[in-house]
Order: structure tokens, then sequence, then C-alpha cells
């Protein structure tokens, strides 16, 4: 089924291969990730995450054959959904929250698809969901989370620049603010004051705009501990550039300070 666009949604497609079967969705935005979705869908399957959350793959248009049918029915994905519009991970966010919003389901959780994150913790974010919390960040560093291998640059980037100014932003103090592994009520999604879906979060800006939004406005907001790891070799897995990604990044930190996100 084709979506067409419209204000703050782009257009794309989407296959279901499952109903709707929980209350709690994991949207997971990829491109070409390769064997890396894979694998991380092999531990979710093995961990029986689509026991507590239906599992949704959020493409911005791979073209590696990481998204052929056959290998994400075998592996429980519940839907996939294809970006046919401009702009990147915001974009692909944008998507899957109005879809699973539309979907009717209570809470939202987020993951990378590139198999850095622990995957098998998703019922520990429905838990703080169904606990009352409405944004649930996933942290390497606090206790029980574990940073394996991270590249030295990112670690003190996010440990004294990216944390405490999102820190300072939201009112609350948070320790991994770059982790994109986190969760959020379908309550404080619809929050007219929050207005998720504009056109204004392209790539980056949402992640970073959702992680102070709801303290400003009096939600309840925790962190739980999660496992983040890095290859032992090989090339990183990040879609950031050093010079042009980390600047953009930069520039958006700032301008979310400043509050220019908000609606």
């Amino acid at each position: 089924m084709i979506y067409e666009r419209q204000e703050g949604v782009p257009c794309f497609a989407c296959t279901e291969y499952r109903e709707k079967t929980k209350d709690y969705v994991v949207l997971i935005p990829i491109i070409n990730e390769g064997e890396r979705i894979i694998r991380e869908l092999k531990r979710a399957y093995r961990n029986r995450v689509a026991e507590t959350a239906d599992l949704v793959i959020c493409d911005g248009g791979s073209t590696d054959g990481c998204t052929e049918e056959k290998k994400l029915r075998k592996l429980g994905v519940n839907t996939l959904l294809v970006k046919q519009d401009a702009g990147k991970q915001g974009a692909q966010l944008r998507m899957g929250i109005w879809w699973a919003l539309e979907r009717g389901y209570q809470g939202i959780i987020t993951i990378d698809g590139n198999n850095k994150d622990s995957i098998e913790d998703v019922p520990r974010f429905v838990k703080k969901l169904e606990e009352g919390y409405d944004f649930v960040q996933g942290s390497r560093f606090v206790k029980g989370g574990r940073a394996i291998r991270t590249p030295i640059l990112r670690l003190v980037s996010v440990r004294l620049l990216h944390a405490p100014v999102i820190s300072l932003t939201a009112g609350q103090w948070f320790t991994d603010t770059t982790n994109a592994y986190r969760a959020y009520s379908a309550r404080y999604l619809q929050d007219e004051r929050v207005k998720p879906l504009r056109d204004v979060f392209m790539t980056y800006e949402l992640l970073a705009y959702l992680s102070v939004r709801a303290t400003q406005l009096g939600y309840r907001a925790c962190e739980i501990p999660v496992t983040r790891a890095y290859p032992k070799a090989g090339k990183t897995p990040t879609k950031i550039s050093f010079f042009k990604g980390n600047s953009e990044l930069l520039k958006i930190l700032f301008w979310n300070l400043l509050g220019k996100y908000r609606p």
C-alpha cells in the first residue's frame, strides 16, 4: 500500500506481514545495513522480542537486499515501511511514528538497525512505559549499561559536549544523548505542544528535540541501562561523516538549545 505525502509525513510504501499484535512497537530505521540488520533481527528472534512489541522496519530505500521479504518474515518482522520521499533518519522516523500512531500503539521504541544496540532489552523499555514514563532514554553509561569499544572521539563528544547541552536544554540530566535507542509514549508524541510530524525534522533534529521536549512539558523521563558495542574490526557503522556530519550535529544541538524546533 502506498501512502501519499501529507503535511509532516513523507510518501511511503507499507507492506504488512502481520496485523497489529502488541500495544508497543519497535521502529528500526535502516538504509543498506546489509548483514548488520539481519544479525540484529536474529538476536531479536532468539530473545523473543516480538512477544513484547511488534517489529517494524523503517527503510530509507535500501538497494542491498537486506529488506528481502522472505528474510524479514522468517525473522518475525511485522511490517516494512519504505520511504519514497526526501529526507534521512528524521523523515524515516516521522513516517514510522505517523503509521504507528494511526495503528493505535500506546508507545514507540526506536533503535538503530546496525546491530550495535542490545535489542534484547526492548522489554525494559516497555516496562518503563507501562510504569507511566513518557520518555525513556537508553544509556550505556548508567549503572548496568555497557559501552564496548566506543571510539574515543565519540565518547568524549557525548560525555563532555552533547550530554551536558541536551541536559541543560531538557532541565534533567541525561548521559547518553546521541543514542537513538529510546522510547516514547503515544500521549507524549500526540501532545499539540510537541508536534513531531513536521518537515523541519529531516536528519537528526527529531532525536535531539524529542530528548528535551518531554521534560520541558512536565512529562516523566528516565534512563535505563543498555549495551552499545562497536565492532572489533572494520569500518565503524555510522551514517555521520566526520566533518560535515558532526558539524551538522553541533548546529542541531545549539538550535535545539535556543528552542528553534518548538512548534
